[in-house]
């Protein structure tokens, strides 16, 4: 019982932010200001959502929903100058990968070994949900962040 809530819980937790993702992408006055990297800040808005959904897609969608996605980390923060509506649609395609997965996971797998070697220990599925979840969280609040001070409405 409680296994089936946490899935549930960690899949609401993850739609909720990656609709935020495509709301902050969608808040950016330009097409330019997603992709504007200044100062301090390394990574863009954009090479930031990249990365998250290559991320999410192939952690829960290839390796758990066996989607054939295949990742291509490096071009996560190579990639510039991808349209608004493209970086849109790999959002949604995200949310559908992750929501999928998720409807056909075994809750009893939960406290199993995830299949694939992510750190220099291993983690357990629910270790490793939460970890994506939280990664998520993270950089959504850099992109948060990344669109406010490089906006050109921002005077401080």
């Amino acid at each position: 019982m409680i296994e089936q809530q946490f899935i549930e819980s960690i899949g609401k937790l993850i739609d909720r932010d990656l609709n935020k993702l495509a709301e902050e992408i969608r808040q950016y006055p330009t097409e330019e200001g997603i992709w504007v990297v200044k100062g301090d800040i390394k990574n863009s808005a954009g090479n930031l959502c990249l990365h998250l959904c290559g991320n999410l897609q192939h952690f829960f969608g290839a390796v758990l929903g066996k989607t054939g996605y295949v990742r291509n980390r490096e071009n996560e923060f190579a990639a510039k100058g991808i349209p608004k509506t493209q970086l849109l649609a790999e959002i949604q395609n995200t949310r559908d990968a992750v929501s999928k997965t998720l409807e056909n996971f075994n809750p009893s797998l939960l406290a199993t070994k995830y299949p694939e070697k992510v750190f220099e220990y291993p983690l357990t599925h629910l270790l490793f949900f939460t970890h994506l979840s939280v990664h998520l969280g993270y950089h959504l609040g850099q992109i948060n962040y990344h669109r406010r001070l490089t906006s050109p409405t921002n005077t401080g």
